[in-house]
């Protein structure tokens, strides 16, 4: 009895310790804007690695066999976190995250102005550069979007014959 109120408590923690790291994920991408694509990466990252936890707390608790009321253990801590911690937390902390990162990026480009690497607010030559990598990545991504469309036709057509 003791050993499953233990089993117990740590799926407990191991809720609220999942929804606090996808806390933590959500605090990164409220200060730092990404793309579906990385944000897919990063929720595909975040599952497989709450899987493998998930799976070493059932290994070492309870031999590997899943018991229901550590799965609803585990439903109570991230519903407790959710609803007392982490509304606060996320607010709070991407707002703090936010306005360090201001503060950071004024004083770096006070620092860069002197030598013409201001940013993209005085239409610098890094700026300027920029704008060309980025249409030449563009130009260069059709490009091979188009290859490979047509290796894909010409690989299906020779599975037909």
């Amino acid at each position: 009895m003791v050993d499953e109120n233990v089993f117990l408590l740590h799926s407990l923690l191991m809720g609220v310790f999942i929804t606090f790291v996808y806390d933590l994920l959500r605090i990164f991408r409220r200060v730092v804007s990404q793309g579906w694509l990385l944000v897919s990466l990063e929720d595909l990252a975040f599952w497989v690695y709450c899987g493998g936890e998930v799976f070493l707390l059932m290994y070492h608790e309870s031999n590997g066999t899943l018991r229901w009321f550590a799965v609803l253990g585990a439903l109570a801590g991230m519903l407790f976190y959710r609803k007392l911690v982490s509304p606060l937390f996320v607010k709070y902390a991407s707002l703090l995250l936010t306005r360090l990162l201001g503060v950071l990026r004024k004083a770096l480009s006070w620092l860069w102005k002197p030598f013409g690497l201001a940013g993209r607010r005085t239409g610098s030559a890094v700026h300027r550069a920029g704008g060309r990598i980025r249409r030449r990545m563009r130009k260069m991504g059709r490009a091979v979007k188009l290859r490979l469309t047509f290796f894909l036709k010409v690989f299906k057509m020779n599975l037909k014959t």
